[in-house]
């Protein structure tokens, strides 16, 4: 074997112990938490690791099977992280004044300050013609 052989082999066996580290401290992440977002966050990351072990046992093969089958989970990882984002960004969206009949000093007050929405006012349904 000649010294860029050795070198590339010390060098891919090198990057598959990083990529198990990080596995190992994958599993810890998404078993502690602690909220919701961390185990998504998570679950993104062992997507990238699955990509990088695929990537580590082609260059090991010297072979391109596993390029499609890469680039397959590369955009799942992505479409799955947008809609884990989207229902996080949805979920934990505060909510908008007025929308419930809740204004700003609870449930059941007006949604202003001030505010004298009542039969006839300009921002009831009373009173508009048609």
């Amino acid at each position: 074997m000649s010294l860029p052989e050795t070198v590339d082999r010390a060098l891919l066996t090198a990057s598959v112990v990083v990529i198990v580290v990080a596995g190992a401290a994958l599993l810890a992440r998404i078993w502690r938490g602690p909220s919701m977002l961390d185990r998504a966050i998570s679950l993104d990351v062992c997507a990238a690791l699955i990509i990088a072990g695929l990537g580590a046992k082609s260059a090991f093969a010297r072979d391109s099977f596993y390029f499609p089958i890469m680039l397959v989970l590369a955009f799942l990882g992505f479409t799955g992280s947008v809609g884990i984002a989207r229902f996080i960004a949805v979920r934990d969206r505060p909510p908008r004044r007025g929308t419930n009949g809740d204004g700003p000093d609870g449930p059941g007050s007006p949604s202003g300050p001030g505010s004298s929405e009542g039969p006839g006012s300009p921002g009831s349904s009373e009173g508009r013609t048609r």
